[in-house]
């Protein structure tokens, strides 16, 4: 009978490392890992606004690039602007999912910090 109780692990036990099964295979990629620094997200909209020639008020975090006006080419240029201003590189590809202010200011930061 101790045998067989001690086989059976306890309900805590399974939950538990069915937990760290999970946590191992959670991929990162759907959580944002970096959030952007507040001097990085106030460089960003200075330089998003100077780009397309509007008032740096109507440029926040959670503006997305087409309601300012922006289309493909004006998201590129910006891109690049912003990687001459931080002085990284982005590389090709890396600003495919980037739709907000806040989702460039993010992106620089991951590259700053060599997580992209």
């Amino acid at each position: 009978m101790a045998a067989l109780l001690s086989a059976t692990p306890s309900p805590m036990a399974t939950l538990s490392t069915g937990l760290r099964a999970t946590a191992t295979t959670c991929k990162h990629n759907s959580f944002p890992t970096t959030i952007a620094q507040p001097e990085t997200l106030q460089t960003v909209q200075t330089t998003i606004a100077k780009q397309l020639s509007i008032d740096e008020s109507t440029v926040t975090p959670q503006t997305k690039f087409a309601d300012l006006g922006a289309d493909s080419l004006d998201t590129v240029e910006i891109m690049m602007a912003l990687e001459e201003k931080f002085q990284v590189s982005i590389g090709d590809g890396g600003a495919e999912n980037i739709s907000t202010v806040q989702d460039a200011a993010d992106l620089i930061e991951k590259v700053k910090a060599g997580e992209v």
